[in-house]
């Protein structure tokens, strides 16, 4: 029964890994590639930079001290022993799944930067004028891929909660 748990999840987890090898392989080649700080324009709405980020998402904690590296890198570790005891569970359910699975992909990518550096490489940079009042020049907070997979599958989850939602009150 075991085995066939994991036979069940194996798709699941390489896809977390595809997302971790690919979060991973772009953020080497910022560090290879560019200087803190710098930046090189791709178009008129993005750049791609390399920012140091000690903190959580858009910074937060940033400037704590340095115990917000191991708050955060404990909160993923315990992330992602949830989201494989929850693929275990639910192997079947495909968008709840593919959802773990992009989250945990994200999840061990921004740990895996937080235990080899102390912080995390960010280096995706969006900037639109009509985002001046929200954020400074316009520019979205730095995120990478990682971020980006996290979210998708945060957004994954809701669909898949709305669906489950609307499935149940048609059966009504």
């Amino acid at each position: 029964m075991a085995n066939t748990r994991w036979r069940e999840i194996a798709p699941w987890l390489a896809l977390a890994a595809l997302v971790f090898g690919l979060d991973m392989a772009t953020k080497w080649a910022i560090l290879l590639n560019f200087q803190l700080g710098d930046s090189v324009t791709v178009t008129s709405f993005f750049n791609v930079v390399r920012v140091h980020n000690p903190g959580a998402a858009f910074s937060f904690l940033a400037g704590a001290g340095g115990w917000q590296r191991w708050f955060f890198t404990a909160i993923g570790i315990a992330a992602a022993i949830f989201i494989v005891w929850m693929l275990r569970s639910n192997p079947g359910q495909r968008l709840f799944a593919f959802a773990l699975a992009c989250i945990l992909g994200g999840a061990v990518g921004n740990v895996v930067d937080r235990l080899v550096h102390g912080y995390v490489v960010d280096w995706l940079d969006f900037h639109w004028s009509f985002l001046a009042g929200l954020f400074p020049g316009g520019h979205f907070p730095s995120f990478n891929l990682a971020d980006t997979f996290i979210s998708i599958g945060a957004a994954s989850l809701i669909l898949d909660e709305i669906l489950r939602w609307r499935r149940s009150r048609a059966g009504r």
